[in-house]
């Protein structure tokens, strides 16, 4: 079942709307009533005369305009929240892109690294500049290289500067891009990698079993609710070492993070060498789709090079404007003001009154 298109904060208020009625009933009171007072003149071609050519239909354009300039005031009154488009808050964004072996592959030509590189760079090109970006890069493990910047060149360097490596720790990415955002809050990825009992967002160096005073408390907020910053990672989405990908999305929706996921390959793969060894990649969708699931986010299929570029593409408009539910009773009371206006100018032509 769908919103509907407007609420109201104050309804109850909504009844205010009765008396449009009967403004509409005095005015044509109030037009009966000269009309008979015009008819006391002697005769009517002393009243034709005396009123000239009658005004027509123009003489109920400025009443109209002032009615309807009532109702927008009315309306204004019960606080109607609309779903309205509006640019996004989100002012960071953490680019978490997969350098692991399997992203050799030609499936998406000439090869998955080189068409993420440049629909990444397409992308820092479309976005606002006011907006700071971030570039996770990871393999086996996951390491920022490029710190949160408004340094359009400085990130396309660090993307061209990209090495393949063993292995895919996309858990890992994600824990390493929300330190990024959250760096007060000494997120531990060597205790969510290797095991050790202390809490990955408490301050570092505290163990999990001190005293509850000593730490500060993490209260969970609704997934998807932060929307200072957002995490896209592009990758094949084949974890084969690092933090747990379910974990680590679930640490990212805990605290209200989206994680826009983009699958870069194909399901089939094919069969590629690094090294002195051979494997089969595939795409594995179901986990980016997991990951964009639990964050509140979307996922994204880039099976060639042209819909890699088309998804950036995407991003980018869905990451500078937003869909979100406004109180828009500040332009009903514009549009009354415009409709007072025009009304009393119009009267001003015409008639050479207000009214």
């Amino acid at each position: 079942m769908t919103n509907p298109p407007v609420t109201f904060l104050w309804p109850e208020l909504l009844w205010l709307l009765l008396v449009l009625p009967l403004l509409v009933i005095g005015y044509v009171w109030l037009l009966h009533r000269r009309k008979r007072a015009a008819l006391r003149f002697a005769s009517l071609s002393i009243v034709r005369e005396a009123m000239g050519p009658g005004p027509g239909w123009r003489r109920h354009v400025p009443p109209l305009l002032l009615l309807l300039a009532f109702a927008a005031l009315l309306l204004a009154s019960a606080r109607p929240m609309a779903v309205v488009v509006l640019p996004s808050q989100q002012q960071t964004i953490i680019l978490a892109m997969d350098v692991s072996g399997s992203m050799r592959a030609t499936d998406v030509e000439p090869n998955r690294l080189v068409a993420s590189q440049n629909a990444a760079k397409a992308f820092l090109a479309e976005l606002p500049r006011h907006v700071r970006v971030g570039i996770v890069a990871f393999a086996g493990s996951a390491q920022v290289v490029q710190p949160i910047t408004l340094s359009r060149e400085d990130l396309v360097t660090a993307i061209d500067k990209f090495q393949l490596q063993r292995a895919t720790a996309i858990g890992s990415a994600i824990v390493v891009a929300l330190s990024e955002l959250f760096p007060g809050q000494g997120i531990d990825l060597a205790s969510m990698t290797y095991g050790r009992q202390s809490d990955p967002f408490a301050p570092q160096g505290r163990a999990i079993d001190q005293p509850q005073t000593e730490q500060k408390a993490f209260v969970p907020v609704a997934p998807g609710s932060y929307t200072s910053a957002a995490i896209i990672l592009l990758t094949d989405g084949q974890r084969t070492t690092g933090v747990d990908t379910a974990e680590a999305a679930k640490l990212a929706a805990d605290r209200g993070v989206r994680v826009y996921t983009v699958g870069v390959g194909t399901v089939d793969g094919e069969v590629i060498g690094f090294e002195g060894w051979s494997m089969r990649v595939r795409l594995d969708e179901d986990t980016l789709k997991d990951v964009a699931r639990m964050t509140q986010a979307e996922y994204f299929y880039a099976g060639t090079a042209d819909n890699l570029k088309k998804v950036y593409e995407t991003l980018s408009t869905r990451l500078t404007v937003e869909k979100k539910e406004t109180e828009i009773s500040a332009l009903l009371a514009l549009a009354a003001s415009l409709l007072v206006l025009l009304s009393a100018g119009l009267s001003l032509l015409w008639f050479q009154r207000v009214l």
